[in-house]
């Protein structure tokens, strides 16, 4: 029986607010990661010192609790420890595990999962859009953890808004804790990126300690090149064969990026709802900036989701320009080569995407 699935470019999905505070959880591929499943490499010993430090400061998470009085004479009790963390690091270093495992040991001490929050920086500024700023610190300041997964620099006005929203939340109590991708080949290898986040946060710049995390991008590291795409024609007889019971979607690409185009990236967790395995046909080098950056954030939705992707045309590491990978955005293009590199493999070789 076929398992082919509705394509993405067919999808328009609904998202309430309260889908949007819902999804402010690890993703299914870190719905169960802890600190002692990442595995720091030995040749980099700053992972091993980061692993060291988020663990120390999971053990503040959950102090600043406020009883029925405390709220009543001011809100939460003067939070223990630095309000925030910074996890500064390269693409592929584990950073979004530590992250995740983080919010899960937050659960041993004492803090509900409607009181902690885990989603990436794009999450957080659609929740304000959908919210307003001032309804969403009013929601934030509830919560005793608040994550922020990969941290972005790039535009002025929402690193700004992201700013001022992580500022009042830090005088309400919450502890916090970010993450931010190393600009390939910029100089200091990453130190620039943490200068400009303790930079645009200002006030909270002395509050925030910032962990430095170095390594290689481990869905690489000693393993096999990401195999070439196969030819149009072979490419839903093969995911049949291959994965006759999941749940496969087929999808032209300039079809998916037409309609990328008008989806707002908010929803792209739920459009990739139900999907197993992606069929890609005739990827195409994307030469759009704006194009370019929904794309990243598809791709990390597939990659939340662990969706194996089956694809022909050009292979991934060709899919932006040398301009767009030696551009402003490039750490984010970087990311995405890496992941989608990652699902590929799987979906071709049949290895776990890691």
């Amino acid at each position: 029986m076929s398992s082919a699935v509705q394509p993405l470019s067919e999808r328009s999905p609904q998202v309430t607010v309260d889908d949007l505070l819902a999804g402010l959880r690890p993703s299914f591929r870190f719905s169960d990661v802890s600190f002692d499943s990442y595995i720091p490499d030995p040749e980099h010993p700053s992972q091993e010192k980061a692993v060291n430090a988020l663990r120390e400061f999971s053990g503040t998470v959950g102090k600043q609790a406020s009883s029925f009085f405390g709220k009543l004479f001011g809100g939460k009790a003067k939070p223990q420890g630095p309000a925030g963390i910074y996890l500064d690091g390269g693409f592929g270093v584990g950073k979004t595990h530590l992250l995740a495992s983080l919010y899960h040991a937050a659960e041993a001490q004492g803090v509900p999962e409607d009181e902690r929050a885990f989603g990436t920086f794009v999450e957080y500024t659609n929740l304000v859009g959908a919210l307003s700023f001032r309804k969403t610190v009013e929601v934030l300041s509830d919560y005793q953890l608040v994550c922020i997964d990969e941290f972005e620099l790039d535009d002025a006005g929402d690193t700004t808004l992201m700013s001022r929203l992580l500022r009042e939340l830090a005088d309400a109590g919450v502890k916090l804790a970010a993450t931010s991708n190393t600009l390939p080949g910029s100089l200091g290898e990453g130190r620039f990126a943490a200068a400009d986040f303790k930079r645009e946060i200002q006030v909270l710049a002395d509050q925030f300690r910032v962990i430095r995390v170095d390594g290689e991008d481990y869905r690489h590291r000693g393993l096999p090149e990401a195999p070439a795409p196969l030819s149009t024609q072979e490419l839903e007889a093969f995911a049949e064969s291959k994965y006759p019971d999941q749940a496969r979607a087929v999808d032209d690409f300039d079809a998916l990026c037409d309609h990328l185009s008008k989806v707002h990236p908010s929803r792209y967790r739920q459009l990739v709802t139900g999907v197993d395995v992606l069929v890609l046909k005739d990827v195409a080098t994307v030469e759009s900036q704006s194009l370019g950056l929904r794309f990243v954030v598809l791709a990390d939705r597939l990659y939340d989701q662990d969706i194996k992707l089956i694809a022909s045309g050009v292979p991934f590491d060709q899919m932006f320009t040398e301009e767009m990978l030696s551009s402003g955005y490039m750490k984010k293009y970087y990311r995405t080569v890496s992941r989608l590199t990652a699902l590929a493999r799987a979906g071709q070789m049949g290895e776990q995407a890691l």
